[in-house]
């Protein structure tokens, strides 16, 4: 059995790390379920959500070239996904019309200026607090400790 990008398996909690959890799959290869991957939610303890010895269904997210294989829990669930995609797209699509698309345009334009003006006040306050630190510190700014 080849494992493909994009397949879906049932596979066997063989071992878990801080960072996810290796899986065996039916093929005897051995593939990781980042933590990122295990469920929608954050997760902070993978022990909260999976235990050595659980069958999980994963998918089969990438295949690296020295063999490693990239698993997912949470893509392996059926989710009605496309209706996410059809909203964010439902909102390019209408035509603007009218005193809306007047504001819109606006926009841009104060929000740049704003930018503009906090990237050149951060400047200012970091070249002051990196002249005021070296002055104290006599050097770099390198923390003695």
């Amino acid at each position: 059995m080849s494992i493909e990008v994009g397949s879906k398996l049932q596979g066997k909690v063989t071992g878990i790390t801080n960072f996810g959890a290796f899986v065996e799959l039916p093929d005897g290869s051995t593939g990781l379920v980042h933590i990122s991957e295990v469920a929608d939610n954050y997760v902070k303890d993978i022990n909260d959500h999976l235990k050595v010895g659980d069958q999980v269904e994963v998918k089969v997210i990438n295949v690296e070239k020295d063999g490693k294989i990239g698993l997912s829990i949470k893509k392996a669930k059926d989710r009605p996904e496309p209706e996410r995609k059809q909203h964010s797209h439902s909102h390019s699509q209408r035509p603007r019309q009218g005193r809306a698309n007047d504001r819109n345009n606006a926009r841009p334009e104060n929000f740049e200026t704003k930018m503009a003006k906090f990237l050149k006040d951060s400047e200012d306050r970091l070249s002051s607090l990196k002249r005021h630190t070296e002055s104290k510190r006599g050097g770099r700014g390198a923390r003695r400790g």
